[in-house]
């Protein structure tokens, strides 16, 4: 299987057979990816606690998405196209990449597997492009989850291709009002309840009392959620990837979301790296790449808040 290191994963059965990728660092430090979407739905921390949330009426029956966990948007994000939202990748089954191109080595002995996904041939009648998506899932010895994406453009035809993406990441979250953002202060934003209109954040964080559902633009590499009940921040990091999609439908939403239960949007928190305003294009032989890093750490208070300065600098 991997040719780096053997024993840095573990192929395991899943829900209803599927078969899924298990990394571990220690006896709780461990997550999960599902060959089904090239989907990591599972990332827990030394305490054994989940930090990624996965809906309690998540469907695990092809050719149906996984809701929570990290799916994957590829080649659209949302509707901005003529393919099925958020693409095909994500309801796709990938293979374990048994020789990658090297990436970084790393000093720590991380567990980490690479993944393989290529065109269907009925992927090719509605997106006519060839191309090859690695993607390395990466749990660092201090528990940090990387995903490391490269995209590249295999067409024999000479043809360029355009493509959007984000990680379509949901946290797992105390109680969504006990929750804020930091780092998207002053941006400007997508709207995308008021037809995609373009506003600028005023807030100096952003909080949640209603549904929201926005593109943050030209979005700093590291964006902080903080968690006041847990007293946890989780700690996103990013490269390739512009902008930063935060969504969370609330009470009226949920319920015409049939994978969803009326209640989880009290629990969860999507933060997406993505690129969206500037599509991605690429001509034959070029690659692109796009990486994602996340943590979680324990929020220290100052002045009866959470103090993310030490997060973010």
């Amino acid at each position: 299987m991997a040719t780096e290191r053997p024993s840095s994963f573990e192929l395991a059965k899943g829900i209803n057979g599927l078969d899924k990728i298990v990394l571990r660092q220690s006896r709780f430090r461990s997550a999960e990816v599902y060959l089904y979407g090239g989907h990591v739905t599972s990332w827990k921390n030394e305490n054994g606690e989940e930090l990624l949330y996965l809906s309690s009426k998540a469907i695990f029956k092809p050719p149906k998405p996984i809701r929570g966990g990290i799916p994957l948007c590829f080649p659209q994000f949302s509707n901005l196209g003529t393919l099925e939202s958020h693409g095909f990748a994500r309801n796709r089954i990938w293979e374990v990449d048994a020789s990658p191109p090297p990436l970084p080595t790393y000093s720590s002995p991380n567990a980490f597997v690479d993944l393989i996904l290529r065109p269907t041939e009925d992927d090719l009648k509605t997106w006519p492009h060839n191309f090859e998506f690695r993607m390395r899932v990466d749990l660092g010895s201090e528990g940090e989850l990387t995903l490391t994406s490269r995209i590249r453009n295999t067409n024999a035809d000479g043809k360029p291709f355009t493509f959007t993406f984000a990680y379509h990441t949901y946290f797992s979250v105390s109680d969504i009002s006990e929750v804020r953002v930091e780092g998207l202060e002053t941006l400007d934003y997508l709207d995308n309840l008021k037809n995609r209109e373009r506003f600028t954040e005023q807030g100096d964080a952003i909080t949640f009392e209603s549904e929201i559902d926005k593109i943050y633009l030209s979005t700093p590499t590291k964006i902080a959620i903080l968690d006041h009940e847990k007293k946890r921040t989780f700690v996103v990091r990013k490269d390739g990837l512009a902008d930063a999609v935060v969504w969370n439908p609330w009470d009226k939403k949920s319920k015409t979301i049939s994978d969803l239960g009326d209640e989880d949007y009290k629990h969860m928190l999507c933060v997406e790296a993505a690129a969206v305003e500037r599509p991605i294009t690429l001509k034959p032989g070029e690659e692109w790449k796009g990486r994602l890093e996340l943590s979680a750490v324990p929020s220290s208070y100052s002045s009866g808040q959470l103090d993310p300065k030490k997060v973010l600098q």
